[in-house]
């Protein structure tokens, strides 16, 4: 079981806000990555489920390690295996787990989400938003070029005095100051490494200071820098006297997979890349990101609660 959250032996302390250790490529190590991240600084993980499949393992996840904030919701790419009683049974998961926020939902235009009726993803996405505010928890919010389509829905549901982090920011800057007023707090993930340097800087410099956090989406958005080593995932092997006979090419195919996958202690290239961005200390940057999330998930009923100083 992982430690109970605390300030660890590194200079700074972080709260990964949004990931996904539940995932089937990461799950089996996910004890052995939270407890590596732990010890770099990473005080807290909330790790967001995505559809019905996998809502049980978040739960099952919290349970077993205090570090781990629960995340309940239905992913755009998952409405269409959606069941009838979804969101009863959706209800029935924040029932029993009155220290979970929402998420991961949202809204997706990409290459993926094209293939998606709209409308449907607008309707689940509509009704998750209304169940946020009605459990009066914050949301976290998936949006792949549909930012427009994003800030309106958000002015026609909104305000959210429990927060909208908006995951994995890749929006201009000039969208910031509306979702800003609706109670957006904007999430920077490796993601951002794809972006122009300068496009990126223009937009980081936009979002209020108060309304900045940090995350790896793990295991997704590997930072991609030059010259940046990260943290790789140790592969997953049984000593199952069955797995034995296992080919060396299939073990090499494993190996080789796992090379793309983030590692929640990857949080510290994130770190470093924004605060050079926004030419600000890294401890300045990690302190204010951690405040902001623990601020945002401070919600009645959750394991995180606000500290002496936070605002």
């Amino acid at each position: 079981m992982a430690q109970a959250p605390a300030r660890a032996a590194s200079a700074v302390r972080l709260f990964d806000a949004h990931c996904h250790l539940q995932d089937p490529r990461v799950a089996p190590v996910a004890p052995a990555l939270i407890r590596a991240a732990a010890a770099s600084g990473v005080a807290r993980f909330a790790v967001n489920g995505t559809s019905e499949k996998d809502w049980h393992l978040v739960k099952r996840m919290a349970e077993d390690h205090p570090a781990v904030v629960p995340c309940f919701g239905l992913h755009p790419w998952w409405v269409p295996e959606r069941s009838p009683d979804w969101m009863d049974s959706l209800r029935r998961f924040f029932a029993e787990t009155p220290e979970a926020a929402v998420g991961e939902i949202g809204l997706d235009k990409g290459s993926r989400g094209r293939t998606i009726d709209f409308r449907e993803q607008v309707e689940v996405f509509w009704r998750q938003l209304e169940l946020a505010k009605e459990l009066e928890r914050p949301v976290s919010v998936h949006c792949v070029r549909a930012f427009g389509d994003l800030l309106e829905i958000l002015k026609q549901t909104g305000p959210f005095p429990a927060g909208v982090l908006l995951h994995s920011y890749l929006g201009s800057a000039d969208m910031v100051s509306g979702l800003a007023n609706l109670g957006c707090y904007f999430s920077l993930s490796g993601f951002l490494t794809g972006m122009k340097s300068t496009k990126a800087k223009q937009m980081l410099k936009s979002i209020p200071l108060d309304r900045i956090l940090l995350e790896t989406d793990a295991p997704d958005a590997l930072p991609k820098l030059d010259n940046v080593s990260v943290s790789p995932v140790p592969v997953h092997s049984s000593d199952a006297d069955t797995e034995k006979h296992h080919k060396d090419s299939e073990s090499q195919a494993a190996t080789a997979s796992n090379e793309s996958l983030n590692h929640p202690e990857n949080i510290h290239i994130v770190l470093k890349y924004v605060a050079s961005l926004l030419e600000m200390p890294e401890t300045e940057l990690a302190e204010l990101s951690y405040k902001n999330a623990n601020k945002l998930f401070s919600y009645p009923g959750s394991k995180v609660h606000p500290e002496a100083g936070d605002i």
